[in-house]
């Protein structure tokens, strides 16, 4: 069903890393807002007069806590209508009309193998919600290997916090991978890409382990992570996957 458009007022606006900010919007119209981790908002900003020209759409990057309010993490770009008024234009107390929660990217009720939840940049939004639910709520679940690709250092979105979750979770293992990193001597993390880690970790776990893969990001990553998986034996049902941009 789709949902109608309400509107949210913006609480809280965080720097996350130099291009990228965090966003909390309340919903005051609703005493609690209620969403499947990995479900998604659509925007409806004030940058254009036709209306599908407005729309711009976010995963929520918090988890269901029971208040009437979310967050969205948005990066910068240059150039971009939406994220530039985000950015330049938008401040707390702002209302801002959505519509949501939307979409078909969450996890089945009974999880049955393992994960394996592979993204580049603001794509870790709906997989940092996801991790957090099953944790907070003690949902059953096998080994879940979230895998993050950045450039640099100063890109990895909500690091430690994700590192600290893997000592509240021994079933969550962390892996950012950085491309235009130098590689570390004491093997503290990977470099390259993200591709390079699952195919390592199916191969440690007899490739042909059970497995579940939920893939977010730019279009270039999922295409070649979707084409290495099948190559690998495993199905398309197998596969899920959200694009960004």
């Amino acid at each position: 069903m789709l949902q109608p458009w309400r509107n949210g007022k913006i609480i809280r606006i965080e720097n996350e890393t130099d291009n990228t900010r965090r966003f909390w919007v309340e919903v005051s119209e609703l005493s609690q807002f209620d969403f499947a981790p990995g479900q998604f908002v659509t925007l409806d900003l004030p940058i254009h007069e036709q209306k599908n020209k407005r729309w711009r759409s976010y995963s929520i990057a918090s988890w269901p806590d029971g208040t009437n309010v979310f967050e969205l993490v948005i990066v910068l770009l240059e150039g971009g209508a939406g994220t530039e008024y985000l950015f330049y234009t938008a401040k707390e107390g702002d209302i801002l009309s959505f519509r949501g929660p939307q979409g078909v990217f969450v996890l089945p009720e009974v999880i049955e193998k393992d994960l394996y939840l592979i993204c580049t940049g603001t794509g870790i939004a709906p997989f940092r919600s996801m991790v957090h639910h099953l944790t907070l709520q003690q949902i059953p679940h096998k080994e879940i290997h979230l895998i993050f690709g950045c450039r640099k250092f100063g890109d990895c979105l909500y690091g430690p916090e994700l590192r600290g979750l893997t000592l509240q979770n021994s079933k969550f293992h962390y892996h950012p991978a950085f491309s235009r990193e130098e590689p570390s001597e004491a093997g503290q993390y990977d470099t390259g890409y993200v591709h390079a880690i699952y195919e390592r970790l199916l191969a440690e776990n007899n490739g042909h382990a059970a497995a579940s893969f939920y893939l977010c990001g730019w279009k270039n990553m999922i295409d070649e992570a979707r084409e290495r998986i099948l190559k690998l034996g495993f199905d398309k049902k197998d596969i899920h996957f959200e694009l960004y941009g």
